[in-house]
């Protein structure tokens, strides 16, 4: 599989990590848009939002978990934004499910 995140989580590639255990691996982005901006991703490859399923949802609740912990460490007690970007017009640039967490600064209200 050619997939830039599963490379990264192998140690093929290397990344800032700020957060491991057996389900999730997270690491900071290289192209931050906030002065915090996390990557949490499933070890596992799950292409999108799209393929999450009965099987793989016990992952994706597992991120959610983890999710609280990393803002935390980051001292993101104002609060924080979690993107995740699903297919071509979402702009999704790497097919594994991951999740954004943001923060570190009061965000734009401007989405779109």
């Amino acid at each position: 599989m050619d997939c830039l995140f599963c490379k990264i989580i192998a140690g093929e590639i290397p990344s800032n990590k700020v957060y491991e255990d057996e389900v999730v691996y997270a690491f900071r982005d290289i192209y931050p848009q906030a002065p915090t901006h996390i990557l949490v991703v499933p070890k596992a490859h799950i292409g999108s939002v799209h393929e999450i399923n009965e099987e793989n949802a016990d992952t994706v609740a597992h991120i959610f978990t983890v999710i609280p912990k990393i803002a935390k460490a980051e001292g993101l007690a104002n609060g924080y934004r979690i993107i995740s970007n699903i297919g071509k017009d979402g702009c999704q640039s790497v097919k594994h499910l991951h999740f954004h967490i943001l923060g570190g600064k009061q965000l734009s209200d401007n989405m779109g």
